[in-house]
Parts: structure tokens; sequence; C-alpha cells
């Protein structure tokens, strides 16, 4: 029985961040996969078109922060001004959510 109740806790406690997880990839889907593509890496039309960046790359990774990503996702980017600022489109958390998103691409070795 205490197993059972171990489980069912676990269960409750985990269940907040997996569905956080699963609308940021939702979201990622809706507003970013087009340009950055499924897993970040900008295989895409329009990704090799504005030399989009590999955010799956270790270096990229290390080279942005969590702060320079949130600003570029809400004000859009300087250097591309055909990424758009979504700061009227989302809301902070889910700003934030898509910054912990892109933190789990990780390069194909």
């Amino acid at each position: 029985m205490t197993s059972r109740w171990c489980l069912l806790s676990t269960l409750l406690l985990c269940a907040p961040a997996l569905a956080h997880a699963e609308d940021a990839a939702a979201l990622w889907d809706k507003s970013c996969k087009n340009c950055h593509g499924p897993d970040g890496r900008a295989q895409t039309r329009m990704g090799q078109k504005e030399s989009i960046p590999d955010m799956s790359r270790a270096a990229w990774q290390k080279a942005e922060s969590d702060t320079e990503l949130r600003e570029v996702i809400a004000n859009g980017s300087s250097h591309n001004p055909k990424m758009k600022a979504y700061k009227d489109r989302l809301t902070p958390e889910q700003m934030d959510a898509l910054v912990r998103y892109i933190r789990t691409f990780k390069a194909k070795e």
C-alpha cells in the first residue's frame, strides 16, 4: 500500500512538469518549427535561406544565455529581422518554457 502512495505522490508531483514540457513542445511546433526545425537544427528551407544557427550545437548552447534567448523570443532578432517578436503573442511563462525547451536540443553525434 505504501509503495502505491509513493508512486501516486511522485506522479502527482511530476505531472505539472510533464505538462509544461508537452506545452512547450506544442508551442515550438506551432511558433518555431517552420524556421528552426523540429530539433533546433534549422534544417528547413527558411533556416538555410536565413542562415539560422543550429541550436543543437554545444558551442551555440554555451554561447547563448537564457536571458539572451528570452530577449530574442520576446523582441525578435537584431541579426535577422525575419525573426519576429513574440512578446505580444506569448506569455512570460510560455517564453520561459521555450527557453527550457531549446536547452533540450542536443547535436546528433
